[in-house]
């Protein structure tokens, strides 16, 4: 778990330059700018994909180490916590004062009373002769595991959408129509999976197209109803 902590800071910190340096598959005429206003830093940069961040074999790198060390890490504690579940709660000791942490009190309790009492406050109950054995606190782990699983299925889409997804612009006026080609789009930023033949064949033709704008207020002229058909 320390070295995902570390991977996922790196990963972060890996991330900052994204944000600062323009990038090619965002916006690569400001790309070009910045090898027009700075010839010399911008070779440099582009040594080390910093205007390919999100691309980059060092990013990259950070990426499937950190998916690999939380892999590594969820697994066994799931298989762990799962015979954990399963398991019985352990009979009580013969003697209760020999723990670390024991109290006597005196009452009429019964064991019947005490197992229905543990049960309503969601105890695993045990009982046996002359005694009662309960635990709890096992959905503190099953949320953490949660979490961290969802972790792992966020980091695998979001490489399964770098390597198999694309994104793409298109500008279509009423009456004309659109076809699911490289060549269609305005502006096309592929997976690096991707290819123009494993693009999905689709089309279709914009008949009429309403739209409805904000008249007044800090959203003024910004669309509120859009109808295509």
């Amino acid at each position: 778990m320390r070295t995902a902590l570390i991977l996922l800071f790196l990963f972060a910190l890996g991330s900052v330059p994204g944000s600062i340096y323009p990038q090619r598959s965002v916006d690569p005429g400001r790309v070009a700018q910045y090898f027009k206003d700075n010839p010399a830093q911008a070779k440099w940069l582009d040594r080390f994909w910093l205007f390919d961040v999100f691309s980059s074999p060092w990013f990259a790198a950070i990426y499937l180490l950190l998916f690999i060390s939380l892999a590594g890490c969820v697994f066994p504690r799931a298989l762990s916590h799962i015979k954990e579940i399963r398991r019985r709660p352990p009979a009580a000791p013969r003697n209760l004062l020999r723990l670390p942490h024991s109290e006597t009190l005196e009452g009429g309790l019964t064991l019947e009373q005490a197992a229905a009492a543990l049960r309503r406050r969601r105890f695993r109950v045990v009982t046996g002769d002359g005694w009662v054995s309960a635990e709890k606190g096992y959905l503190r782990e099953t949320g953490n595991l949660l979490f961290h699983v969802a972790l792992l299925v966020l980091l695998f889409a979001v490489g399964a959408g770098g390597l198999f997804g694309y994104r793409g612009n298109v500008l279509v006026v009423e009456g004309d129509g659109f076809s699911n080609a490289v060549a269609a789009y305005d502006r096309f930023m592929p997976g690096s999976r991707v290819t123009a033949e494993s693009l999905e064949p689709f089309s279709f033709t914009l008949k009429d197209f309403q739209a409805s704008y904000v008249a007044a207020g800090r959203s003024r002229a910004s669309p509120s109803t859009i109808s295509p058909s």
